[in-house]
């Protein structure tokens, strides 16, 4: 334990929470600061809907916050995709017991030191980012980041690692009007006029991907100033569309990438009078969905194999199909946490390289899960197709670890693999937000796994974004009936 953060009898919020290994790299990070001439850290934390939070402090304030924490506001778990807030914060009970996250009271962010980062494009800047707790030091139920730890901790006792790859979609489009007028003042902002940076429908064609290298270069330089384990770039299918893929990362390090790799795109993009998207299906012609696939096997943690290649002889090995047994079994209810956001369930289409329903096949990309697995091939996995790039990557990744750990505690089998995915019998992925809030809180599952509270506070959020969807006039009513009737 670093002499300097921590001395006998302390009683700060590093001593409750961290182990060795935090302090070390504590004292790593104080130096680093020093050495780099950092004059400022954003210590931040990623919200319910996994949009990143974060309060600047000064690099003389440091010390401190690892000591003591850094306060922030509790509304800001209470919010919608709108960042209003919809619980009733201002009664005695706001729906968490009296008391409790009443008031706009503070909860604390610890800084975890293993994260932190000088930002390439932000001028003697760090970056952490933070595990939340209540202000008497107390794990916050609430924190998205320690469900998935939680989850991994559970892993870990059986002695193996969740080993993850990603695989990111996303769009890059020219800023032609920001509109910063006075006038577009709005309590959800007025999305700016964009253009292409190229058409699409040139699936990986090297032309396409000459036109998009500028932008590509310019995020490639900045991922590998952060250390990113950046594997590949490419031109995708829709216009101005982009794919990164990533080597595989043990644990939570690939859920902290993810954050780490949005908050890049999109700042450095608006630095650049770009803007990057991860919706799933921005509104314009001829747009393709953006997916998450996340790639995924079992390692053992004594010895690194990878637990799901097969033997000679094997289709799969038994923890291998295990896992794909638990992950199909909760599918359904697991869309809420892979598939947050209205628009993400109109990707679910048929015949459009996304899943429509539940089912697993031997590299085929028509189906949800995409089994790559072969007798002495180190990198057999598991690709889990159905999430949208917009997904709390901790609840992501969280659902992978429980839906497969009940699939291994069950000896669940899965069943046979589909040859053709758009036409085989099985159930269906939910085709809207609704069916999945639906399936999810009724889910006994999810509640065991993650409690009640932490259920009934994720479907109340999704309630009031599904609430404002139903309740706008939306582009398609207005072509069907304005002129009709």
């Amino acid at each position: 334990m670093g002499a300097d953060m921590a001395q006998p009898g302390d009683k700060s919020l590093a001593t409750q929470i961290w182990g060795e290994a935090e302090f070390v790299a504590a004292e790593a990070v104080l130096k680093a600061v020093k050495d780099n001439n950092v004059e400022t850290i954003r210590v931040a934390f990623v919200d319910q809907h996994g949009v990143t939070r974060s309060k600047t402090i000064m690099a003389a304030g440091l010390k401190s916050a690892f000591s003591k924490g850094v306060s922030m506001t509790s509304t800001l778990l209470l919010k919608d995709t709108s960042h209003a807030t919809v619980f009733p914060v201002w009664e005695d009970d706001a729906g968490f017991g009296a008391g409790v996250m009443t008031g706009a009271s503070d909860f604390l962010m610890l800084p975890d030191p293993t994260t932190f980062k000088i930002l390439p494009w932000a001028n003697h800047t760090g970056w952490m980012i933070s595990d939340l707790c209540r202000m008497d030091g107390t794990k916050l139920p609430l924190s998205t980041r320690q469900i998935l730890k939680d989850a991994l901790a559970r892993l870990a006792d059986k002695g193996m690692g969740f080993l993850t790859g990603l695989e990111v979609e996303f769009y890059v489009l020219n800023i032609d009007d920001p509109q910063l007028e006075h006038e577009n003042s709005n309590w959800q902002e007025d999305q700016p006029k964009t253009s292409l940076l190229s058409h699409g429908y040139q699936y990986l064609t090297e032309n396409r991907a000459d036109q998009l290298e500028d932008v590509m270069e310019l995020l490639r330089v900045n991922a590998e100033g952060l250390n990113l384990p950046l594997r590949s770039m490419e031109s995708e299918f829709g216009p101005s569309q982009f794919e990164f893929t990533f080597e595989p990362a043990l644990g939570i390090a690939s859920a902290d990438n993810m954050v780490l790799f949005r908050n890049m795109v999109k700042q450095v993009c608006q630095r650049n009078g770009l803007h990057a998207t991860f919706m799933c299906r921005p509104n314009f012609k001829n747009s393709m969905g953006n997916g998450w696939h996340l790639h995924q096997s079992l390692v053992d943690l004594e010895s690194g194999d990878n637990l799901f290649i097969p033997d000679p002889g094997q289709d799969l090995p038994p923890l291998a199909d295990q896992w794909i047994a638990g992950l199909l079994k909760h599918a359904e209810a697991s869309c809420l946490l892979s598939t947050p956001t209205v628009n993400g369930y109109k990707r679910y289409q048929p015949f459009a390289l996304a899943p429509d329903r539940i089912q697993w096949g031997h590299d085929n990309r028509g189906a949800m899960l995409r089994v790559l697995a072969a007798t002495g091939d180190n990198a057999s996995r598991i690709e889990n197709r159905v999430g949208e790039p917009a997904a709390n990557p901790y609840l992501y990744l969280a659902s992978q670890v429980l839906c497969g750990l009940d699939g291994l505690d069950s000896a669940l089998t899965a069943p046979p693999p589909v040859e053709k995915p758009y036409q085989a019998e099985a159930r269906m992925l939910p085709n809207n937000l609704h069916t999945a809030i639906e399936a999810f809180e009724g889910s006994t599952f999810y509640r065991s796994q993650l409690g009640d509270g932490f259920v009934d506070y994720l479907c109340h959020l999704r309630r009031a974004e599904w609430g404002r969807y139903l309740g706008a006039v939306s582009e398609w009513e207005q072509r069907e009936y304005f002129s009709l009737f």
